[in-house]
């Protein structure tokens, strides 16, 4: 996989030898080939691809976009050109036409699994990456979704609908993880990453391009909330981590990698329940205490 990453960094940086850095980028460029604005973070360009089509449910809850749908895609000016990582969410009629365009645009597919179980219909997370011309890239992912699944590219409407309140102790699930959470699509969302860097291709990867933990909250009414997501952890980590989260009644639903090359070797575990938000967070900071995370409160 190394001699595979040179080589492909390699040819990029030959083929596109004017992109030396972000300034370089023309990122207008790249939202006009996926049809979406990115939302920035220092050199990160993160592009949004829920799959607000999909009703999906899940022992009666029904997941919004941002609990379990929030498909991705990010690029970071790397070698001469940009590294894309990204995560696409798919019905199972739509992995093997998806991949194939992909592939045949030159994109690499690192992993396809599963997030949660149990739910109706069945959802499925194809990661990609790649490197060179980010407008390239942005068109073949645009493409592939556009022809081979009904992911929406549909322009924000002008007058933008109110965000949906989160009906929980938000302050509360601050203090008990220690951290800040952002409220997105009327789900909380953390993303507290881990305390030493991760290298994938000589490059650290931040929390933007999938560097980090992340948990959702959902509210379900009566202070009760569904919590999915995924810990990055390495191999040592991952049982501690399972067994504590066993211990406070949270489901494992998925181990597996997302990356194929990074530094240190890491999985990512994928977790569900549906309970008191409090008692969840508890139980997620003990799970995370397992770990080599960065300090928290």
């Amino acid at each position: 996989m190394k001699k595979l990453l040179f080589r492909l960094i390699l040819a990029a940086a030959t083929s596109y030898p004017s992109l030396a850095g972000a300034a370089d980028i023309d990122w207008k460029k790249v939202d006009a080939a996926l049809g979406k604005n990115a939302t920035v973070s220092g050199d990160i360009h993160r592009y949004g691809l829920p799959r607000s089509d999909l009703k999906v449910t899940l022992e009666g809850v029904t997941i919004k976009p941002a609990l379990a749908l929030g498909g991705w895609v990010a690029f970071a000016p790397m070698h001469g050109g940009a590294m894309l990582m990204g995560d696409l969410v798919l019905l199972e009629t739509e992995i093997t036409p998806v991949m194939t365009r992909l592939l045949d645009s030159g994109l690499d597919i690192t992993a396809i699994h599963n997030h949660i179980l149990r739910a109706s219909p069945a959802t499925f997370y194809m990661h990609v990456g790649g490197h060179g011309d980010p407008e390239k890239m942005a068109t073949a992912i645009r493409s592939a979704l556009a022809s081979a699944s009904k992911t929406p590219f549909d322009p924000p409407p002008a007058t933008p609908s109110p965000a949906p309140a989160v009906d929980l102790d938000t302050a509360k699930l601050d203090t008990l993880l220690g951290g800040k959470g952002l409220a997105n699509g009327g789900v909380y969302q953390f993303n507290i990453p881990r305390r030493d860097p991760i290298i994938e291709a000589g490059m650290t990867v931040p929390a933007a391009l999938g560097g980090a933990n992340v948990i959702n909250f959902q509210p379900t009414g009566d202070g009760k909330a569904a919590i999915t997501g995924d810990f990055l952890v390495t191999g040592d980590e991952v049982n501690p981590l399972i067994r504590a989260l066993r211990a406070g009644d949270i489901e494992v639903t998925a181990i597996h990698s997302h990356m194929l090359d990074e530094q240190p070797r890491l999985f990512f575990v994928h977790f569900w329940a549906n309970d008191d938000a409090q008692k969840l967070a508890r139980g997620v900071r003990t799970a995370l205490e397992k770990t080599a995370i960065a300090k928290i409160q």
